[in-house]
């Protein structure tokens, strides 16, 4: 009994915390180009150089997290529902 309710607390500290870093910070870093914009690729001398711009994140470096993605469209239903 107290084992699950001890899960229970954890989960939803957990989930709070996110919640409060989506608040906080709702943009992370692209997963593919880690924040660049570009994907970098080093030459045969061993320099990294700039390569083409990130078609995941169109140069931008910033991806939305999906809590505060969630968040929007929650709020964009109930928006719209509420008319």
């Amino acid at each position: 009994m107290t084992l699950t309710l001890l899960a229970i607390a954890c989960l939803f500290a957990v989930t709070l915390c996110y919640w409060l870093l989506c608040v906080v910070s709702p943009f992370g870093n692209c997963r593919k180009c880690r924040g660049l914009g570009m994907k970098t690729r080093v030459t045969r001398s061993g320099k990294v150089k700039a390569g083409k711009v990130c078609r995941r994140c169109h140069g931008e470096g910033r991806r939305i997290r999906v809590g505060w993605w969630l968040s929007n469209r929650a709020s964009s239903i109930h928006r719209d529902g509420t008319r």
